[in-house]
């Protein structure tokens, strides 16, 4: 009697799935080398025969992928691995991370474990992992080039033995780690200032110090000083710098004078906000003997007293720009010098770099010089005190102040005919107490007088680029700093037409530059005292190019002029105190300087000046959720003025305040983002909210950390 055969274990054929993925990982790990199948094979564990033969076939779609490719016969290689990239690295909280390489081209997903921890903003070079068809190109990070930023801003959560740091911003997913020993005598609730000094590879949390406490989180000062930090701003004067600025003589001597055109004796003024303290410009006015005017736009001369490439010189070229917050200006160049030796004070000698205009009548220009001078400012005026004299033809200086606004709106005509755009949105400011509580919202809005400022800084911004840089035919221009601003995304202007058409508006999106701009002032003027302005308004801004700092002059779309640089206020823009230099140095004989040096510096300038505007809306969006936040179970008048997946944002209309109405308010039907149409539409009532529709909201929640409102709508 045969014994029955005890059965023996199998282990089951692996499925064509797991072989393609071990396959994929082989090659990712290899990259140097070609391979045979029997190679490939030993090393992801293939035994059997109906295995190997299905390793032939992934082998085969995986060059059909264009995954690798056949060295030679039977022998293979990765394809694109080993494609070495440099960019920015962009890292989410929810681990969607990405890298957006230098030459342009498509973004690459770079999953957590592949991150080398690298932070957002970081210069990095990565790998390229080999991508197969359908799917979305991934990469490695296999060096940090250069630290875009490792402090961050927050909220510390002290332990007994160690200490955490709970981000404002939403950046790294993971709190920082701070050892008792660096916490600064920081305690729990206090804001803070944190540098990650290492992120260990295994560990989840990167580690820091405290470099600074900021003051108990929800003061005003402390806020501040955080939205500052948070940009990377700096929120105190150094003290060196300071004590350098009181070393420099007020004094102006008799041989300084001796070398200037002297204006001390001509008709001269400030217009200016009434909370101002750095006076930069002033006007001259006086009638010539023909019968023209002769007009000095006065510019303080602020390089007259800082010296290239001393401390001030580069603390000012570091910050670029003076920060305008809701309750505070941080300067660019230390107080003695904004507020005292280069402030155009009344009643006070003051040296200046002018550009001065003979215009007749009609706001032509019948020539102009530019040289420095030296002013006694006559009076100084409060924009609301310039508008009352042009109101009502009465008060100090009235014939002077009622000629230049007259010439000034000649000179606005003609520059909206020429394809100048007009655009004029309110903005927002608050009363607040000495404590830095909004008691108070109310918009600033342009009127004639801040409009006299505005033309006669265009105009010697205007000219002052012109005189450098408009070289007979055949000439080369030296290298100048210039304020340029591209014609407008077609893409948007495409966008911004079909969703103006639904209010019933027309833009036009081809043709001229002047055509076009005209277009859009026409649309402008539509909307203006309309529920839907502002919200056009805005999406008309988005629509156009931002204006930057460039040695590469294409004009100024949005003023059309073909030459602009900025001129006329040195105490709170360094570009302005660049082009001083540079004028100085050309109208002496000076060689041309390096463009590639300067070009650097307007980089610099362009990203500095976009850091502040952040910074102060910012400041904006805190006041804001700050005012709101004794209003919860108000209900207002609102206009949408935003639509995303995650809810609807609007804004209310008595005061500008935007909240978020998060989708789980809306909860009377299943609502999808209609991203093409701005709106978003129940699955089954067909319900719209659609962008710039008038809804009534509720105030639900307000959040200072996060500067979060949140409303629900109500009927």
């Amino acid at each position: 009697m045969s014994k029955d055969k005890i059965p023996q274990k199998t282990t089951p054929r692996r499925k064509k799935s797991d072989i393609i993925a071990a396959t994929v990982s082989f090659f990712n790990n290899n990259t140097s080398n070609s391979y045979n199948y029997k190679q490939i094979g030993a090393e992801i564990g293939i035994k059997k025969q109906p295995e190997r033969l299905m390793l032939m076939t992934v082998l085969e779609d995986l060059v059909e992928d264009a995954f690798i490719i056949e060295t030679s016969k039977g022998k293979y290689k990765s394809n694109t691995r080993g494609v070495l990239l440099d960019g920015k690295f962009e890292r989410r909280s929810n681990g969607k991370n990405f890298f957006v390489p230098e030459d342009g081209s498509e973004n690459v997903f770079v999953a957590e474990r592949n991150s080398a921890h690298a932070m957002n903003g970081d210069k990095v070079r990565i790998q390229m992992l080999a991508k197969r068809k359908g799917k979305s190109s991934e990469g490695e990070i296999i060096e940090i080039l250069e630290r875009k930023q490792t402090r961050f801003v927050g909220t510390l959560n002290v332990q007994k033995h160690f200490a955490f740091l709970e981000m404002d911003s939403k950046i790294l997913a993971n709190d920082i780690f701070i050892p008792r020993e660096k916490l600064m005598g920081g305690k729990t609730g206090d804001k803070a200032l944190v540098e990650i000094v290492e992120w260990p590879e295994r560990a989840k949390n990167p580690v820091g110090e405290v470099l600074d406490i900021l003051g108990e989180a929800g003061t005003n000062n402390a806020e501040m000083h955080a939205i500052l930090a948070e940009f990377g701003l700096p929120y105190k004067y150094p003290e060196n710098v300071t004590a350098e600025a009181e070393k420099i003589s007020d004094v102006i001597t008799a041989e300084e004078i001796a070398k200037r055109e002297d204006f001390r004796l001509v008709t001269t003024f400030t217009i200016d906000p009434r909370d101002a303290k750095d006076f930069d410009d002033a006007l001259s006015i006086r009638q010539l003997e023909n019968g023209n005017w002769e007009i000095g736009v006065h510019i303080a001369d602020v390089t007259h007293y800082v010296t290239p490439g001393g401390i001030i010189d580069k603390e000012g070229e570091e910050r670029a720009t003076s920060v305008y917050l809701v309750d505070r200006t941080i300067p660019m160049l230390p107080e003695r010098l904004s507020n005292g030796l280069c402030s155009l004070r009344p009643n006070e000698e003051k040296l200046c770099y002018s550009a001065i205009f003979e215009l007749n009548d009609n706001a032509e220009i019948k020539k102009y010089r530019i040289g420095r001078t030296v002013i006694n400012s006559d009076r100084r005026f409060t924009y609301e005190e310039a508008q009352e004299i042009i109101e009502t033809g009465e008060g100090d200086f009235k014939a002077e102040v009622l000629k230049l606004d007259e010439l000034a709106k000649k000179l606005r005509a003609k520059r909206f005919e020429n394809g100048a755009i007009g655009f004029e949105r309110e903005e927002v400011r608050f009363e607040i107490d000495p404590d830095g509580k909004p008691l108070s919202v109310y918009f600033k809005e342009q009127k004639d007088s801040n409009k006299l400022i505005e033309e006669f800084m265009l105009l010697a911004n205007k000219t002052v680029a012109e005189f450098i840089g408009k070289v007979p035919k055949g000439k080369k221009a030296k290298t100048f700093v210039y304020r340029i601003h591209d014609v407008p995304n077609p893409e948007k202007m495409e966008s911004l037409s079909q969703f103006i058409r639904r209010f019933g508006y027309k833009v036009k999106i081809d043709g001229s530059n002047s055509a076009v701009a005209k277009s859009i002032n026409q649309l402008l003027d539509d909307v203006h005292d309309k529920p839907e302005e502002n919200l056009i308004s805005t999406i008309a801004i988005r629509a156009m190019a931002k204006a930057v700092y460039s040695t590469s002059n294409i004009g100024h779309y949005g003023l059309a002029f073909d030459y602009y640089t900025h001129f006329t206020s040195p105490i709170r823009r360094y570009p302005d105190m660049m082009v001083h230099r540079l004028l100085t140095l050309y109208m002496e004989g000076g060689r041309s300087v390096s463009e590639q040096q300067t070009e650097n510096e307007c980089k610099h300038c362009s990203d500095m000046e976009q850091l502040a505007a952040n910074a102060e809306r910012a400041s904006i969006k805190y006041k804001q959720v700050e005012y709101m936040s004794d209003k919860i179970g108000r209900v207002f008048k609102a206009v949408i003025s935003g639509v995303a997946e995650w809810g609807v944002y609007a804004e209310i209309e008595e005061n500008k305040c935007e909240g978020l109405v998060p989708m789980r308010e809306l909860d009377d039907d299943f609502y999808e983002f209609d991203e093409k149409n701005y709106c978003l539409r129940g699955r089954r009532s067909k319900k719209e909210y659609r962008l710039g529709d008038e809804i009534n909201v509720k105030v639900i929640r307000t959040n200072l950390e996060r500067k979060q409102l949140d409303f629900t709508i109500v009927d």
